[in-house]
């Protein structure tokens, strides 16, 4: 879905490089060199309008499809495919105070400020 998207965005820019404003007929008028592109000053006018078009709706229904797939991803459980941290529970003891782990690191006491009070 995102070449595709990819691709009908770089041809949308492609066609509307490609077609000539309104102002190039006037220019064309006064010997300008519009008249001499390959279609003729007017002869591809709808043609390339109607492919502009065409590549804009498929553009346009390619975003809603692409954002609605990040909204709803194929896992239907509504479980994150991103593993969450297992932690484990906190000892119980009767006295919670004095149960320490031995696997946690020591916490070393801050020394009391030398700074008068």
């Amino acid at each position: 879905m995102l070449i595709i998207q990819i691709l009908v965005a770089l041809g949308i820019i492609g066609l509307v490089l490609v077609q000539h404003g309104k102002g190039a007929d006037a220019g064309a008028a006064f010997g300008g060199g519009a008249s001499g592109t390959v279609f003729g000053s007017k002869g591809s006018g709808s043609f390339l309008t109607r492919l502009t078009a065409i590549l804009a709706a498929v553009f346009f229904a390619n975003s809603l499809m692409l954002a609605w797939l990040v909204a709803h991803p194929d896992n239907a459980d509504g479980q994150s495919i991103i593993p969450t941290a297992v932690s484990e529970p906190a000892p119980t003891s009767a006295n919670p105070a004095t149960s320490v782990d031995a696997t946690a690191p020591a916490v070393e006491k801050k020394p009391e400020s030398n700074l008068p009070k």
